[in-house]
């Protein structure tokens, strides 16, 4: 998510259709849970968050997706959540620096 004050991941399965969990078979809703702990263990080791916050929302867009949020209790939205907060964007330097750091992490 482009918001330089949260690093935020979003991950989404790609099963055409799917919009909630429940919609998964049994195997791809395991790889979501271990997909979800392997990108919260990363941002936890990377950015050192007072809190991660998961949520598979999907009021505005229905495709399943869930968000991993790394939260800090200095960040300008704690203690509430996120969400209508308008967002900063990232500087050109800033996004290919934290998107490189977790393109280090998440690859195989």
């Amino acid at each position: 998510m482009n918001d330089r004050r949260f690093p935020w991941v979003i991950l989404v399965p790609a099963r055409p259709g799917a919009t909630e969990i429940v919609d998964l078979e049994a195997a791809d809703r395991a790889r979501l849970m271990e997909e979800i702990a392997l990108v919260s263990g990363v941002m936890r080791d990377l950015f050192s968050p007072t809190k991660l916050n998961v949520a598979a929302l999907g009021n505005v867009v229905a495709q399943l997706h869930v968000h991993v949020i790394a939260r800090f209790a200095s960040d300008d939205a704690w203690p509430r959540p996120v969400w209508g907060s308008p967002a900063e964007p990232y500087r050109a330097d800033e996004i290919d620096r934290t998107l490189a750091l977790l393109r280090d992490r998440l690859s195989p």
